[in-house]
């Protein structure tokens, strides 16, 4: 009997002197996070730790940098919501913040190179990162188009853009930001025209690799150390706890239904109308 194929890897390295470039390669899903996709990032990031990459840049192939987290109907976090207890759905979704916070621990400099949609839960895996550069023309959102979970994304975006931004972020199902406003909201470091979007990227990497390796860990080291005596690390682990409750309510387990039965874009359309 012929041995199965091995799966295709869902994140790649590339090395480029002193950059390593993780690429999130489900462009046919665009991007949507997986929790697979997710531990092969953790994975990467460890394995980096001891490597002479002085700087870590994050992107997506195809024509987004992410759609956020992978509700469509026959995903794990559709397909086995009513299945899973309270508890184990908190346990889920605490899952997600400890794979983000490898991004938070790395040693090394890590850069979110955005393009195309950035949506809910890549938004929040792009709040772990170090640096954020979006193309002006990327649609950002940090609430998904349906609204299947609360207070999980939004609270951490109020380090970055303010509470009341974070509100009407996350009050309105699906709004969305394009590069240049996120920029100005301070949810970016830069807005750059997309045709220049990986040179920028580059260039900004290539700068801080001059930076001797210890000191650019002692310097991450201080400044993440600021955010997290202000909560920051606190804040995105009780995410899981709220996630999970409004996961129990009656309006939840029916728009969860609904796209199990019609799919996603048809129940976004759905609840839109």
């Amino acid at each position: 009997m012929p041995e199965a194929a091995p799966e295709r890897p869902e994140v790649t390295l590339e090395r480029e002197g002193p950059i390593a470039y993780l690429t999130f390669d489900r462009p046919e899903r665009l991007n949507a996070l997986s929790m697979r996709m997710l531990d092969e990032l953790a994975d990467h990031l460890a394995a980096l730790e001891d490597s002479d990459a002085r700087v870590v840049v994050i992107r997506g192939a195809g024509k987004a940098f992410s759609a956020g987290y992978d509700v469509s109907s026959d995903s794990e976090e559709i397909g086995d919501a009513h299945a899973r207890s309270s508890v184990a759905d908190r346990d889920r979704q605490a899952a997600y913040i400890d794979r983000f916070t490898r991004i938070w621990r790395s040693t090394k400099p890590v850069i979110a190179q955005i393009h195309g949609y950035c949506m809910a839960g890549a938004t929040q895996l792009a709040l772990f990162c170090d640096l954020t550069v979006v193309a002006e023309d990327t649609q950002i959102a940090a609430s998904p188009a349906i609204p299947l979970g609360g207070g999980f994304i939004s609270p951490l975006w109020s380090f970055q853009v303010g509470p009341q931004r974070a509100k009407e972020l996350s009050f309105v199902a699906g709004r969305r930001l394009d590069g240049r406003t996120a920029y100005e909201w301070g949810f970016a470091n830069a807005a750059v025209p997309a045709a220049d979007l990986e040179q920028h990227v580059r260039e900004l990497a290539l700068s801080i690799a001059k930076t001797p390796a210890s000191i650019l860990r002692m310097k991450k080291l201080a400044i993440n150390r600021v955010q997290e005596m202000n909560g920051f690390l606190t804040v995105a682990s009780m995410g899981a706890d709220t996630d999970a409750l409004i996961h129990t309510t009656p309006d939840v387990a029916e728009l969860q239904e609904l796209v199990k039965e019609i799919g996603l874009k048809k129940a976004i359309a759905h609840f839109r109308d």
